[in-house]
């Protein structure tokens, strides 16, 4: 299913593909997540590479949003994702860059949605800039992403006192998927 949409031609098809594969694998009661997904890590959501593909290089993690864990504002390194709300719900904030200077940018807010489960939704460059937060203060929230390739960096936005945000770059850790 996820070979036959990264196949097609032009990013708008196959991001529209895979959120509806993403859909329907989230609502299909015979497919299962490995248990480890459903285990927070303390200090920071958790990253767990489930797939990646040999033929296409697209990769699939799942993410663990403990209560309260979410992202800096962030980008994907130039990449298309597609993202599936697999348990709980999450907060995202869609952000557009409205001004650059060196290194030192300044965005807008372009979206808020709160994602539940079986949503699913894309970020297509330049439309990568947001945030995730899982605002629930008992329940963790579980997520399936779909990367263009594996994203092992992207770039963190931290944000001054004068609205401006400062580029950092931040290495993405994979967590134990065992």
């Amino acid at each position: 299913m996820l070979d036959a949409a990264v196949a097609l031609d032009g990013v708008q098809a196959v991001t529209a593909a895979l959120r509806d594969a993403l859909t329907a694998l989230i609502v299909d009661p015979g497919v299962c997540l490995p248990d480890c997904v459903h285990a927070p890590v303390a200090g920071h959501y958790a990253r767990r590479e489930l797939y990646r593909s040999p033929e296409h290089g697209y990769s699939v993690v799942a993410m663990t949003w403990g209560p309260g864990q979410g992202t800096p504002l962030h980008d994907h390194d130039g990449r298309w994702c597609v993202e599936g709300v697999w348990q709980g719900q999450l907060d995202m904030v869609q952000y557009e860059l409205v001004e650059q200077a060196g290194e030192r940018f300044r965005f807008r807010v372009a979206g808020r949605s709160s994602a539940g489960l079986g949503s699913a939704g894309s970020l297509i460059p330049p439309h990568e800039y947001h945030t995730i937060h899982n605002a629930d203060p008992d329940h963790i929230a579980v997520s399936v992403h779909v990367y263009q390739a594996p994203l092992e960096s992207c770039a963190s936005f931290c944000p001054q006192e004068d609205g401006w945000f400062v580029r950092e770059s931040t290495r993405l850790a994979i967590d134990e998927a065992a």
